[in-house]
């Protein structure tokens, strides 16, 4: 795993209300959802950024990826049929900071790319988020019922390292069945 740089402390403070790229393209199995950039990640530019965060980890250990990759090597995921956005464009310093009617307008803009870039799989990696986003108050994480935008739509943890309600394990595990699902859905 390269790594690189490390912001500044004034660097990460500018980052609020800054965006992160989307790493999408057409006919990905699984769109992964985040909430919203963290201050971090909008200051190096490259979801999920945060040393601590465990959506690398569990993107790894759930066998997405073939090793532990970076931040910064996002893009390469793209090969591997997966993309990455999020519900709120806009960088804050906790998911928190982010109102229930800019998770609802998020969802509206969700919906958009997933109709444009017809993923298999949207996952939404929060499950208050999703909750709030998608009317969905009793929603609990893996498969949902309803398609969205015409794909099968998945919840699974926040996996920010302040996100302690789920263990290492546990978010790999639920990510892993994520993968399963997605790899069963295409040998259909």
């Amino acid at each position: 795993m390269k790594s690189y740089r490390k912001p500044t402390k004034e660097e990460i403070l500018a980052a609020a209300g800054k965006t992160v790229p989307d790493v999408i393209a057409p006919g990905l199995k699984v769109l992964l959802v985040g909430i919203n950039p963290g201050l971090y990640t909008a200051a190096i530019g490259h979801h999920f950024g945060r040393p601590g965060n465990r959506f690398w980890p569990a993107l790894f250990a759930a066998g997405f990826t073939d090793r532990l990759l970076s931040p910064y090597e996002e893009r390469e995921l793209l090969q591997r049929g997966c993309g990455i956005t999020n519900l709120v464009d806009r960088a804050t310093a906790r998911a928190d900071e982010v109102s229930k009617e800019e998770l609802i307008e998020g969802a509206a803009r969700l919906k958009k790319k997933v109709e444009k870039y017809k993923p298999k799989f949207v996952a939404v990696l929060g499950i208050d988020a999703y909750r709030k986003a998608f009317r969905q108050p009793k929603a609990a994480p893996g498969r949902q019922r309803e398609r969205f935008g015409g794909a099968v739509v998945w919840v699974l943890p926040n996996p920010s390292g302040i996100n302690a309600h789920f263990t290492p394990a546990a978010l790999a595990r639920m990510f892993r069945e994520l993968r399963v699902a997605a790899e069963k859905d295409e040998q259909a």
